[in-house]
C-alpha cells in the first residue's frame, strides 16, 4: 500500500480507537542515546537494573521487532479531575494510577490497531508496545512530531502538556513520516526545577532518579533513604510536582476516558486502612492497578513514611500495627514513622518491639526512633 494513504488510515483508525496523538517516524537509531548511555553510566537509573540490562537493546528499534522500517508514535491524555487535598492520616497517589492501569487499556487498543494494519497489508509484521519495551519512547514521539522533551524530562505537547501515555506500533512496511518536533517551548523557565521536593530535577532536562519520590516510592525495592523521607511529605505512590507547576499543564484538556478518573478511595487514599491488608487482599484490591508494581510491601513502606511526616497520633495503632508486620521494611519504616511522633505511647510501642526484633536493619531504625 502506499505508505501516505497506509499512514492516513492508520492514523484515523488510532483516533477511532482512543489515542490522541499519532505521529510517524523512521526507525532509526533515537537521537538522544549517548545522553542515555551517560544518564545511566552516572548511576542516575538507581536500582532499575533492567534499564543497564538491555541498555544495548535501546540502541535501535530492531531490538524490539527485525526488520522495522517506521513507528506509529501515540499518545493518550489521562488528565481527569484536579486532586483533591489529602488530610490527616491520608496519602496521595500520582494521578496517572488513579484508575485501571494503563497497560491493559492502551495494550487492547494497540492489539486493534496492529489487526487492522494486518487487513491493510497482510504481509506486515507489526507490534505495539507501550512503556515496558527497551524503546526511547519520548525521543521517538518528538522525532514524530509530538512535542518536545521538557525540562522535567517528560515530553510536552502544544495542547495536551505532559499528561499523557505514550505508545508505539512499529512495523516494516514504510509510512509518510512527519517532521520532528524541532522547538523547545521551555525557555527560561524553571517551575519545574524549583517545585521538586528533593532536588531530583539536577539541571534541566536532568533527572537523578534516586532522588526522585516516583522512584522512592515505585521502583525503590528498599528503605527509603532516611534524608530524603521528610521530602515525600504526603506521596503515597509517585509524585507528579513537576507537572502540577508546568505551565504548560494548565490548559490541557480533561480526557473523555472515564478508566482514568480516580476509583473509589485512590484519590485521597486512606492510609491506616493498608495496614489491615495481608496479601491476599492486597491483590484483590490493587492487582489491576499500577500501586501493584509497588507491592504490598513497598506500599506500606511508603504509607508508613507519609504518617510520619504528618506526626498524627491517630495514627499510632497502624503503626504500630506495621511495628509488627510479616515484613521487615515494613516494620523499619512504621518504626521512623513513630520516632517522629515523639509520643510516649510510641516511644513504650519501640522499645517493646526493640526486645523482640531480630532484623539488624530494623533494630538500627527502632533505635534511631528511640533516640
Amino acid at each position: 500500500m502506499d505508505p501516505k494513504l497506509l499512514t492516513a488510515r492508520l492514523k484515523q483508525r488510532a483516533h477511532r480507537l482512543g489515542f490522541d496523538l499519532a505521529g510517524a517516524c523512521p526507525a532509526v537509531a533515537p537521537p538522544g542515546i549517548d545522553r542515555f548511555a551517560s544518564w545511566l553510566g552516572a548511576g542516575w537509573a538507581g536500582q532499575m537494573r533492567y534499564l543497564v540490562d538491555r541498555a544495548a537493546a535501546y540502541e535501535h528499534p530492531r531490538h524490539v521487532l527485525e526488520g522495522v522500517h517506521s513507528i506509529l508514535m501515540l499518545g493518550t491524555g489521562y488528565r481527569t479531575v484536579e486532586p483533591r487535598r489529602p488530610g490527616p492520616g491520608q496519602g496521595r497517589v500520582s494521578r496517572y494510577a488513579w484508575g485501571a492501569d494503563y497497560h491493559e487499556l492502551i495494550h487492547g487498543r494497540l492489539r486493534s490497531l496492529a489487526r487492522y494494519c494486518r487487513q491493510l497489508v497482510p504481509e506486515a509484521r507489526v507490534r505495539g508496545v507501550v512503556d515496558t519495551a527497551p524503546l526511547l519512547e519520548r525521543e521517538f514521539a518528538q522525532l514524530a512530531g509530538l512535542g518536545w522533551i521538557g525540562k522535567h524530562t517528560l515530553l510536552l505537547n502544544p495542547q495536551w502538556g505532559s499528561w499523557l501515555f505514550l505508545a508505539a506500533l512499529l512495523t516494516d512496511q514504510a509510512l509518510e513520516h512527519d517532521e520532528p518536533f524541532g522547538a523547545d517551548h521551555c525557555g527560561r523557565c524553571r517551575a519545574c526545577l524549583d517545585a521538586c521536593p528533593t532536588g531530583a530535577l539536577v539541571d534541566g532536562y536532568q533527572l537523578d532518579a534516586r532522588r526522585c519520590i516516583s522512584y522512592l516510592t515505585i521502583e525503590l525495592r528498599g528503605p527509603v533513604p532516611a534524608e530524603l523521607r521528610g521530602a515525600a511529605g504526603d506521596w503515597l505512590f509517585g509524585c507528579d510536582a513537576c507537572q502540577e507547576v508546568c505551565p504548560w499543564n494548565r490548559p490541557a484538556p480533561v480526557t473523555a476516558e472515564e478508566s482514568f478518573r480516580p476509583a473509589a478511595g485512590m484519590d485521597p487514599v486512606d492510609l491506616a486502612e493498608l495496614f489491615g491488608l495481608d496479601d491476599e487482599t492486597f491483590r484483590q484490591r490493587f492487582r489491576r492497578t499500577p500501586l501493584w508494581r509497588a507491592k504490598r510491601r513497598g506500599l506500606l513502606r511508603n504509607a508508613a513514611i507519609v504518617l510520619g511526616n504528618q506526626r498524627s497520633e491517630a495514627a499510632l495503632p497502624a503503626l504500630v500495627r506495621g511495628l509488627h508486620d510479616v515484613e521487615p521494611l515494613v516494620r523499619g519504616a512504621s518504626a521512623w514513622a513513630l520516632g517522629q511522633t515523639s509520643g510516649q505511647a510510641a516511644q513504650k510501642a519501640l522499645r517493646e518491639a526493640l526486645a523482640a526484633e531480630a532484623d539488624p536493619e530494623v533494630r538500627v531504625e527502632i533505635e534511631g526512633a528511640i533516640e
